[in-house]
């Protein structure tokens, strides 16, 4: 892949080329407070000449025929996969990751471009009968057109395949605003879809922070479309600016999602999997369980198994680590105070609750795995997603108490049970009101081939991956195709 500017500078690209903004600002290794790059930040003229070479090249782009964008894109996932070590680097040293972490997350970007190519052979439409002679009717799928899509750090590669690839192979043209504290990976993906074929002003990135660049993008009169990953208080944000401009949106917010243990389950199992569901990822996932509903009888077996896991856990980068550092400090500031403001209403911290301060983590922004009891319902800390390793811990005094607990919620992403009664699994999948449920597993973890998305204040009802991904970039046209016999 050519190179025309290093891997630690973060430049925007359009129309296959750096632009440098109008600052800077420094990009850091979450590990250790590390300086590993500087962020070049644009501006609302970047923005502008992004959108613009983007629509003026989202024609040809959707011209070319869709088995062709289809074969650009395994060119894509092909030249991806051959450097899966230089990309995965890059990601573990701007997110902040044991380099195991790192390489899956660098496969599973790989195999949503693997899905998404092949659908580039389904775009399927429909033929329909009709009530009338000498009528035919069918469905065709067409790109929306500029597509702005926004997306969050916690897993930068995927984060970047779950919308640039759909978004690509309906046939639109891309505007992307990567986070700012993983904005390398982003660049480095981007180019690779050049090389491999994609027409370069169809994908176009634009580097800076949100608060400043994402509503230029996202108010600007010539997006069509919008897909926004992050937290629900900017979502909402975008989604009432986009509705009084009436563009498509797809939103994939927070979430608070219910671990429940019941009496019946295998507690060893269930503590395996309630830890990395809120810990791996150092927590940072809108599908981890952070609120962890255990039935009254063994809720103190589990209890103690659990802050026993919790304690165990080792922090860093290596790749005998469990957990590295959250983002930035800002997010490492919130999570601590939101934890001393629970402590002061009168929940009760288990184990961590504090900064870690091994002499080796010193300098990185690493919040040790917290497990919190005594949380009320009306808690700061059970009603806000707050993107860490922190846990609570609830009473269910029976079966449809823990159903009841797992609703309470204004979000609705994903939730998990451990029972060994079928029937208590399958009315939990049924009554569970969230995007995803799952039995015996974790609360996290999705399929390029699956939809993902939650209820409420977790999303607008859109789901990415997966073939419903095509619903958020494409939009559906009816042909009627009339003959007349007297002309044959």
């Amino acid at each position: 892949m050519k190179e025309n500017f290093s891997l630690l500078s973060a430049p925007s690209l359009i129309a296959g080329n750096p632009c440098y903004g109008i600052s800077t600002a420094p990009i850091l290794n979450p590990h250790n407070g590390e300086k590993i790059g500087e962020l070049h930040l644009a501006g609302e003229e970047e923005v502008n000449a992004a959108i613009s070479v983007a629509k003026s090249a989202q024609g040809a782009w959707a011209d070319t025929p869709a088995v062709e964008r289809s074969a650009i894109l395994h060119r894509a996932a092909n030249i991806i996969e051959a450097r899966t070590i230089e990309l995965s680097e890059i990601v573990a040293r701007e997110a902040g990751k044991p380099m195991r972490d790192a390489l899956g997350e660098t496969d599973a970007a790989v195999k949503c471009a693997r899905f998404f190519a092949g659908e580039g052979q389904r775009m399927f439409g429909r033929t329909m009968p009709t009530g009338a002679r000498n009528k035919s009717a069918l469905t065709v799928r067409q790109p929306c057109g500029v597509a702005a899509l926004i997306t969050a750090a916690n897993t930068p590669a995927p984060n970047f395949a779950w919308k640039v690839f759909p978004a690509l192979i309906c046939g639109n043209a891309v505007v992307l605003k990567p986070s700012e504290d993983t904005p390398l990976s982003a660049i480095w993906m981007a180019q690779a879809l050049i090389e491999a074929g994609v027409h370069p002003g169809a994908l176009n990135v634009v580097q800076g922070f949100g608060a400043d660049v994402g509503p230029l993008i996202t108010s600007h009169s010539w997006v069509d479309v919008i897909s926004f990953t992050g937290s629900t208080h900017v979502g909402r944000a975008i989604a009432e600016e986009a509705g009084r401009n009436l563009k498509k949106l797809s939103l994939e917010l927070g979430g608070k999602n219910a671990f429940i243990v019941c009496d019946d389950a295998d507690l060893d199992k269930a503590c395996q999997w309630a830890a990395a569901s809120a810990f791996s990822n150092a927590g940072q996932r809108c599908a981890a369980a952070s609120r962890i509903i255990i039935m009254d009888n063994v809720y103190d077996a589990f209890t103690e198994r659990l802050v026993a896991r919790a304690g165990a856990l080792r922090l860093g980068v290596s790749d005998d680590c469990d957990l590295g550092p959250v983002i930035n400090e800002r997010q490492l500031t919130t999570m601590l105070s939101a934890v001393d403001l629970a402590a002061e209403e009168g929940a009760r911290i288990l184990t961590g609750g504090e900064r870690a301060d091994a002499t080796h983590l010193a300098n990185g922004f690493y919040m040790s795995p917290t497990i919190i009891d005594h949380a009320d319902e009306s808690m700061e800390l059970t009603e806000t997603e707050l993107f860490g390793p922190i846990a609570s811990l609830y009473r269910a005094h029976s079966f449809e108490d823990a159903i009841k607990q797992a609703n309470a919620s204004p979000y609705g992403l994903t939730a998990c049970i451990h029972t060994s009664n079928w029937n208590r699994a399958w009315t939990f999948t049924q009554q569970a009101s969230v995007g995803v449920a799952v039995v015996n597993g974790g609360t996290f973890g999705s399929e390029p081939h699956m939809p993902f998305g939650g209820l409420r204040a977790s999303g607008n009802g859109s789901r990415e991956p997966g073939v419903e991904a095509l619903d958020v970039y494409t939009e559906l046209k009816d042909i009627y195709l009339l003959t007349d016999p007297e002309q044959l």
